[in-house]
């Protein structure tokens, strides 16, 4: 069953919730329904108009797709099952793209942006056949977020310690679950989006900003959602990841995106980065490691112990792998852009995807 959603959208773009049998998911679409199809998928703390402008670019004859993951936006609000890593939910998209019409058939293109890149890996790891394309857009490292030390993944403890639902700051949380839409806080929705989403000191049309904040506060801040729960560890910094919730179904204690090397068959890949990025960098303001070596979290054992984590280098070298098994990519960096490239620099990212997209058709 397919209900309309009453959100005021951009011309071009509908709102629709489809049961599934996994959940309630909650949907943006442009284009028609029969036809080539390209898959957006959005990140931490947001949701899926943040895709808006980046599908009214999409050739009139292709279907754009952006659901809010669960726990996000107006999806849903199940429970995340963090021991499945990010599978709960390329499994809800698997169910809404099989289950019901929104998808047309075919095999999609898929787009992910940090989280979501994973998503779509994970349902390429699952489903190779049943994807054309993959643009990764400031993608985690395929082996989670934090506790990882060199190329491999290397766990810097055997709990995963520093990784995980413990991770988030509390007070970005609070002021979610409260609504707060001002940047008087450090903390607020509104200040981080500016201060991390995006590099400063850009900042999108006040329209569009605010669309952003609405779109951060429906994340759902239960137990079982964002960011997750945590437990604690003899290891620094004394945390580690718990069984639910996002921030823990990306801990490299779950999620670990390896088996991308050996799908059969290879879809292309397109990766496009911020050079300035501060979230998914090898120097990430969000890395406990780098923030121990910074001074800003006390009791840091060192490079040899707790490096920073090489999230850029991580996703090198399993793209390298994967073009060494007879895969394909390409690596984009935009220079003066932060963590939404699709964002802060549309017209070369849209340049960009679409000559992809059209050599992947």
């Amino acid at each position: 069953m397919t209900t309309p959603s009453p959100l005021s959208l951009l011309p071009g773009i509908t709102a629709a919730s489809y049961q599934t049998s996994r959940l309630r998911v909650h949907a943006l679409t442009s284009g028609p329904r029969r036809t080539t199809t390209v898959v957006f998928l959005h990140g931490n703390a947001s949701a899926a108009r943040f895709w808006e402008e980046t599908m009214l670019v999409l050739p009139a004859d292709v279907r754009g797709i952006a659901p809010d993951l669960r726990g996000y936006g107006r999806t849903e609000p199940r429970e995340i099952d963090a021991t499945r890593g990010v599978r709960d939910f390329a499994d809800d998209l698997h169910a809404l793209l099989e289950e019901t019409a929104i998808g047309g058939g075919g095999k999609p293109h898929l787009v992910g942006w940090s989280v979501g890149a994973a998503v779509a890996m994970q349902y390429a790891i699952d489903h190779p056949k049943r994807v054309s394309s993959l643009t990764l857009i400031a993608p985690m490292s395929p082996f989670g977020f934090g506790g990882t030390k060199d190329e491999a993944g290397t766990p810097c403890a055997p709990d995963f310690a520093g990784s995980g639902g413990g991770t988030a700051a509390a007070e970005f949380v609070k002021r979610i679950g409260e609504g707060d839409t001002g940047e008087e806080s450090d903390f607020s929705p509104r200040k981080v989006m500016n201060q991390y989403y995006f590099k400063p000191p850009f900042r999108a049309a006040r329209e569009r900003e605010d669309v952003y904040v609405e779109e951060v506060l429906p994340s759902n801040t239960g137990p079982g959602c964002y960011p997750g729960d945590l437990t604690t560890s003899p290891h620094w910094p004394g945390i580690a990841p718990g069984k639910l919730g996002m921030n823990n179904a990306i801990s490299p204690a779950y999620c670990n995106l390896s088996a991308f090397v050996g799908i059969d068959p290879k879809p292309p890949v397109l990766w496009i980065r911020g050079a300035d990025d501060q979230i998914v960098s090898d120097t990430s303001l969000f890395d406990l490691g780098y923030l121990g070596k910074l001074g800003a979290v006390p009791g840091w054992p060192g490079d040899e112990v707790y490096p920073p984590q090489p999230m850029i280098r991580q996703t090198r070298a399993l793209l390298d792998a994967y073009q060494q098994a007879g895969g394909s990519y390409r690596e984009l960096v935009l220079p003066d852009v932060g963590h939404s490239p699709h964002i802060e620099a549309p017209e070369k990212f849209r340049a960009a995807l679409l000559e992809f997209l059209v050599r992947a058709w």
